[in-house]
């Protein structure tokens, strides 16, 4: 009575397709036991039918109505659906081992029940569709995240939500399928990936590798597993080759990475003005037309994703900025936004970076966060070889007064300490450049052609920004202030330059020239200028060798306060224990 009112009640449409063909097979088995009672009333009528007899044929039948009293019991009172009843007739023909009978029974209903699951898995896996009415597959689509445009990918999928959250697990998942759901899960992803990228394919399935049932042999598992290898080698066959991953990844790394410069040194020519200027002041169309000019006028014209490239101005200073920035690796090792001091005057020198267009589904790969990612790098980059250009700059000041005699005054000092910041300056570009970028991209870029999935893909491209980013000194708060005072320091010292010099030497106004450096107006003079003179002016004028000595002794101070910060950060950084190698090495030239 109890199976018969559970099949009547299950039937209805509201309960889902597992319950239905649960249902249908007990109706099939009430069918047979409807029969046997008709056979042994039969027997009865014929007087063939003793109590004995009875008993001896009913006993099966009782056994096997226990067993499914128990199971509908359950699910009759947790109101289970979907996976929950595959589950619940598992895990009771489990506990009938004992009895073979029973338990092949049960096994049975199992398969009854879980075809129709099979038929949403089946669909899923081999074409990346969710067939289910009812809500009972265990991977659940949220339809609310569409694909967004270009400008939107860039502005709003921060992480890549369409990717990571479009379909997600669900609780609930069938025993049988519970190893492999995220297969299962990634499997149907990258079908979907491609059918947005209008690339229709599916997964060849011939009558041997319909998932219609499952076994003890495994057999669904093979099949599974076949069809995932088939998706995920399309996939990433569509995205190296029709979509160009590495050319786009070679483009970013020239860029945002500094890998190809020429176009970045003439775009600081000819933006020097603009980017002088304060925020609000700064027109970002017009860095935009000058860094296209700069594009279209060196090598960087041959590339042909060079009209991916754009720039913007951000609101903060690179030290804010990673103060904000969330989910950089371990968090503690990131200071809070409110506990950096943001520089009185912030210009387009501190605020500058360039961005990149990135489409889908390369978008995939290259997400917003990771393109945050390179631009933090690119700023920290931009800004040393702005302070480099400036020093440079300096050093040509101080070359162009070399032909005179300059024995006694503060000008010698001063081409030392320029000398000594040039180098300070240059071994970061370097330890950043070729121990850090170089080394890790070529890295990444061997484990991307040996990659068997795009999740691989996006695993190794993550890997590779954080741990640039963290070799980098960017996610090093208390070393990164104190190269960021050093560079503040060769900064002020580089626009002192000309008025340390003039002051000495009493020389005409020096100007900074179309080339970004420094020269003089009128060199020839420096050449009639008696030696007398010189020495006069330099010793009539204290202020120009206290200013010098003051910049020593504060540049100095920082650079070996740098040392025991390295030394004792290589311990749990062993990338810091070259940087410290060429940072004390400026030190000790002092």
């Amino acid at each position: 009575m109890l199976i018969n009112h559970f099949v009547e009640s299950r039937s209805q449409f509201k309960n889902g397709l597992v319950n239905h063909a649960f249902a249908a097979a007990l109706r099939a088995l009430l069918l047979d036991y409807q029969a046997m009672v008709a056979q042994l009333e039969h027997q009865f009528r014929l007087g063939r039918l003793s109590l004995q007899g009875l008993w001896f044929f009913c006993q099966p039948m009782m056994g096997s109505m226990q067993a499914l009293y128990t199971v509908i019991q359950k699910a009759s009172a947790n109101n289970f659906a979907g996976s929950a009843v595959l589950n619940l007739l598992q895990s009771q023909a489990r506990a009938m081992a004992g009895d073979s009978a029973v338990r092949s029974l049960l096994e049975k209903m199992v398969q009854c029940a879980s075809n129709a699951y099979l038929g949403i898995l089946e669909r899923w896996v081999y074409e990346g569709v969710i067939d289910d009415p009812y809500g009972e597959f265990f991977i659940a689509e949220n339809k609310s995240l569409q694909k967004l445009t270009l400008q939107e990918s860039l502005t709003q999928d921060y992480d890549a939500k369409y990717w990571r959250q479009r379909y997600s697990l669900k609780d609930g998942i069938p025993s049988f399928l519970a190893n492999i759901s995220g297969t299962i899960l990634t499997t149907g992803k990258y079908l979907n990936v491609m059918r947005e990228c209008g690339h229709h394919v599916q997964v060849p399935a011939s009558e041997n590798t319909k998932l219609m049932s499952f076994g003890t042999n495994h057999h669904y598992l093979e099949c599974i597993k076949a069809a995932y290898d088939f998706a995920s080698n399309e996939l990433l066959n569509l995205i190296k080759e029709k979509y160009d991953l590495m050319g786009k990844l070679r483009s970013i790394k020239h860029y945002l990475l500094l890998d190809q410069g020429d176009f970045l040194v003439h775009f600081m020519d000819i933006a020097r003005d603009e980017l002088t200027k304060k925020l609000d002041e700064i027109s970002v169309e017009k860095l935009q037309s000058l860094l296209d000019l700069a594009l279209r006028t060196t090598a960087a014209v041959a590339d042909p994703c060079h009209e991916d490239l754009t720039c913007c101005v951000e609101t903060s200073s690179l030290l804010k900025r990673l103060g904000t920035f969330k989910d950089l690796g371990n968090s503690r090792t990131v200071p809070h936004g409110n506990d950096i001091e943001e520089p009185v005057s912030v210009t387009g020198l501190e605020t500058f970076s360039l961005s990149y267009k990135v489409r889908w589904p390369l978008s995939i790969v290259i997400s917003r966060k990771a393109l945050t990612k390179y631009q933090l790098i690119f700023r920290f980059l931009f800004r040393c070889k702005h302070v480099d250009r400036q020093l440079c700059g300096a050093w040509q000041i101080h070359q162009g007064v070399r032909s005179l005699k300059m024995r006694g005054t503060a000008i010698p000092r001063s081409s030392l300490l320029c000398r000594s910041m040039l180098k300070f300056i240059n071994s970061l570009l370097h330890y950043l450049t070729f121990e850090v970028l170089e080394p890790n991209w070529h890295v990444m870029h061997n484990r991307l052609q040996t990659a068997k999935s795009i999740d691989e893909v996006i695993q190794h491209h993550d890997f590779f920004l954080d741990k640039c980013l963290r070799e980098c000194l960017l996610l090093l708060p208390e070393l990164l202030k104190k190269v960021e005072k050093l560079k503040s320091l060769c900064l002020q010292y580089a626009a002192a330059t000309q008025w340390l010099i003039s002051s000495s030497i009493d020389i005409p106004n020096v100007e900074e020239s179309s080339d970004g450096s420094l020269v003089s107006e009128k060199t020839k003079q420096y050449k009639s200028r008696s030696t007398s003179q010189v020495l006069k002016l330099s010793s009539s004028n204290t202020n120009v060798t206290e200013s010098i000595l003051n910049f020593e002794r504060e540049f100095n101070a920082e650079l070996q306060s740098l040392g025991p910060i390295l030394s004792n950060g290589s311990q749990t950084e062993p990338h810091l224990a070259h940087l410290a190698q060429w940072i004390l090495g400026v030190g000790n030239d002092q």
